[in-house]
């Protein structure tokens, strides 16, 4: 859940005024889930929301980050970037090995045996 709750502060951060339907179809989820996650958010207090009374759409709110809110996207994205660093790190491994195999081998485009 973390990784989508920083995905989701991160979206409302640079777009306050994001539609639920449009946040679901960015972070790939169902309209549900993004709901739900949404409303997680505003159960810990790191997000609040403020209806647009002057806009033509009385249904259009703006989603804003709170102080809390605003503390937790920087904890989530430390936590977010590191996780991303040791990903990179091991692919990196791993591609450093299998370079290593297509080198000892001493042919580079060399099939494996069936």
């Amino acid at each position: 859940m973390d990784e989508i709750h920083y995905r989701i502060l991160r979206l409302l951060a640079e777009n306050p005024t994001i539609s639920q339907r449009e946040l679901a179809r960015v972070l790939g989820v169902s309209l549900g889930k993004a709901n739900y996650c949404l409303r997680g958010l505003l159960g810990k207090s790191w997000v609040k929301v403020q209806n647009f009374r002057n806009s033509e759409n009385k249904r259009a709110y703006a989603y804003l980050l709170t102080p809390a809110g605003i503390e937790a996207k920087a904890k989530l994205t430390l936590s977010y970037l590191r996780r991303k660093q040791e990903e990179y790190e091991a692919m990196r491994r791993e591609i450093d090995a299998l370079q290593e195999e297509i080198d000892a081998s001493g042919k580079l485009g060399a099939k494996a045996p069936v």
